[in-house]
């Protein structure tokens, strides 16, 4: 019998969780080097999209991730709890991160991400394109429409701050915003629920 998602996750550790996290990440930035060098006339091309205006950075970077947390979390209280499961991933891979382990991960996801899909193949293949390449490597979303949803409208949107900056920098300044504060805000979640069980056990 074929095991649920849900199911592995429950029987990976935290370490073996965050391994397979890692190894995802530096597959597609080592993809993402190599289609550069395939897809720009210089490899130094891809480097010459990180452009550092502080302006730029803030509104169409920082300003939308801070919004997009604020939405989200809405939604994870307003709706019920299985509208936002994700298989437990989520959960698992923050609940047992320390505030740097989570600073971590939402760094390298950001960097490797951006690189990849906005860099590389948004540059080379255009918006539309990327933004569901990007929603599509999230298939555990598939059949939940409310993450599926969630994830097109934020592909689509990180997507278009690209458009509007062609600036690498705006584009992994929001996406690392909303996983690290996402990040923060499952840990702290997840010790809320603890400690409302130890209140109501003892």
């Amino acid at each position: 019998m074929r095991k649920t998602q849900a199911e592995i996750v429950k029987q990976l550790s935290h370490r073996e969780l965050m391994l397979n996290v890692y190894f995802s990440q530096l597959l597609f930035l080592g993809l993402a080097i190599v289609f550069a060098i395939f897809m720009f006339q210089d490899i130094s091309d891809l480097f010459q999209l990180f452009k550092w205006n502080p302006r730029e950075i803030l509104l169409f970077g920082l300003v939308p991730g801070l919004l997009v947390v604020l939405i989200d979390i809405l939604l994870i209280r307003w709706l019920p709890e299985k509208a936002y499961d994700d298989g437990g991933i989520n959960q698992k891979v923050f609940e047992n991160a320390s505030i740097t382990g989570i600073f971590l991960i939402a760094l390298v996801v950001s960097v490797s991400e951006e690189l990849l899909f906005r860099g590389v193949i948004q540059t080379n293949f255009g918006y539309i394109f990327a933004s569901l390449i990007f929603a599509l490597i999230h298939f555990r979303y598939l059949k939940k429409i409310v993450l599926l949803v969630s994830v097109l409208l934020l592909s689509f949107l990180i997507g278009y701050m690209y458009v509007l900056t062609e600036n690498l920098l705006v584009t992994i300044t929001a996406h690392f915003t909303i996983d690290f504060l996402l990040g923060i805000y499952y840990r702290l979640r997840r010790s809320d629920i603890n400690g409302t069980e130890k209140t109501t056990t003892s």
